[in-house]
């Protein structure tokens, strides 16, 4: 395990073309071109455009897997949305539903797309107008249309791993002198804040894109804000592309109980939201200055696990999720999560869920790896809501509230993960 800085740099064996590593990136523009449905905070609309959104999009081939990465600039996407994406796109181009993530930054000022999902189950009362299908449409034809394109870029590139540190976000499960949890901002709270950073180059050595793991809520702006915006996530990503000149994937880590250290402020002049630029921008061109090169082939492992742990009591469900649901004969129903594992050789391994998973619990999988580098990829390919600790069960809360899981999900999670990570050592 490495906590502090570290690197690692992958590359591809040339002596036969078919195992050359190859890899391409593509970003495009999806911002609206008029009002939207903002999401996060209650029902709002939009009424102007702060700074642009996209999707990134990063291609790998190692000469026998093929895998595409998507960070969009989105709060949220339904796992049954993100199914019928993939559908959609291994009629169009071949590539199955394990071979894509689709992960979302978490902005709270980017619009609605496609259906609410759970969320209607939390939050009836906020979800009781239609989505913008049109727009939403626009969402899925680009991000197709972009992996076409990334299919058809691919080209040598070496791949490199390593870590850096930013203090740019805080535990936000404050506590009142009853023992009362409020969302606020605790500084004595865990919090992770390690940067997972891979990176690619083109074979003349050039950068190719940036990939960033950091967990931070996408709330540095207040739901009084009508503009859409990225967010820290997305500012940060758009001053770090201009200092390198490629492409940086944001991928959200284990945010659902991290907040930025400035957050749910009214506007952006009041939101501080620059200095992020410096906090966490910064730290990220620094350890991309920092990362040093050891070679290795480049192998890919694809690979995912079906988890089942308890609902919690009481709890409805929506029936477009009925995939994601098991129920038992006594009439008590498991919560089936799918975790996602990508292995990048022998040192490297990415996993992801879709949900807002604390941050301990990532931070425990990683010290318990047998990998050198272990990044959690959080709001990945949908969402099913917050997964809390087995501690922040019994203290209640926001996030508590508002998870479809029980208290035994940390266990069963951990349990499973580490498994699955010792079974991946050869």
């Amino acid at each position: 395990m490495r906590n502090a800085l570290g690197w690692l740099v992958l590359v591809a064996t040339p002596c036969l073309a078919a195992s050359v590593f190859r890899a391409s990136v593509v970003k495009v523009d999806i911002t609206p071109d008029g009002p939207q449905w903002l999401l996060g905070y209650d029902a709002r609309q939009s009424n102007g455009v702060h700074d642009r959104i996209s999707h990134r999009v990063v291609a790998m081939h190692d000469g026998q897997t093929e895998f595409v990465l998507v960070s969009s600039d989105l709060a949220l996407i339904s796992p049954a949305f993100y199914d019928e994406f993939t559908a959609d796109l291994e009629r169009e181009t071949g590539i199955r539903r394990l071979q894509v993530w689709w992960t979302v930054t978490h902005t709270h000022a980017a619009p609605e797309v496609g259906p609410s999902g759970l969320g209607r189950v939390f939050l009836g009362d906020r979800f009781t107008h239609d989505y913008d299908h049109a727009y939403t449409g626009r969402v899925r034809k680009s991000l197709i249309d972009s992996i076409k394109e990334a299919q058809a870029k691919l080209a040598p590139a070496t791949l490199e791993v390593g870590t850096g540190m930013s203090l740019a976000n805080i535990n936000r499960r404050s506590r009142d002198p009853q023992g009362h949890i409020f969302l606020g901002l605790n500084p004595y709270g865990p919090a992770d804040r390690q940067i997972g950073l891979v990176r690619l180059k083109r074979s003349d050595g050039s950068l190719m894109a940036l990939i960033v793991n950091y967990a931070i809520h996408g709330t540095v702006l207040a739901g009084s804000n009508l503009l859409i915006s990225g967010d820290a996530p997305g500012i940060v990503a758009a001053y770090v592309e201009e200092k390198v000149g490629a492409p940086m994937l944001f991928i959200n880590g284990a945010a659902g109980n991290i907040a930025p250290i400035y957050s749910g402020l009214p506007d952006f002049p009041e939101s501080h939201i620059q200095e992020f630029n410096v906090i966490l921008g910064d730290r990220i061109l620094a350890a991309n200055r920092d990362m040093a090169a050891r070679a290795q082939a480049v192998r890919l492992v694809t690979g995912e696990q079906i988890l089942e742990t308890p609902r919690k009591q009481g709890l409805g469900w929506d029936d477009s999720l009925r995939n994601y649901i098991r129920t038992m004969q006594d009439g008590s129903a498991l919560v089936r999560l799918p975790v996602r594992f990508l292995k990048i050789s022998d040192e490297v391994v990415l996993w992801s869920l879709p949900v807002e998973l604390f941050c301990e619990v990532a931070m425990h999988v990683r010290n318990r790896s047998p990998f050198a580098y272990t990044f959690y990829f959080g709001y990945a390919n949908g969402w099913l809501g917050y997964l809390p600790t087995r501690e922040a069960f019994s203290e209640g809360g926001y996030e508590v509230e508002t998870s479809p899981f029980s208290a035994q999900a940390e266990d069963d999670l951990t349990g499973a993960v580490v498994t699955y990570l010792q079974s991946l050592i050869h």
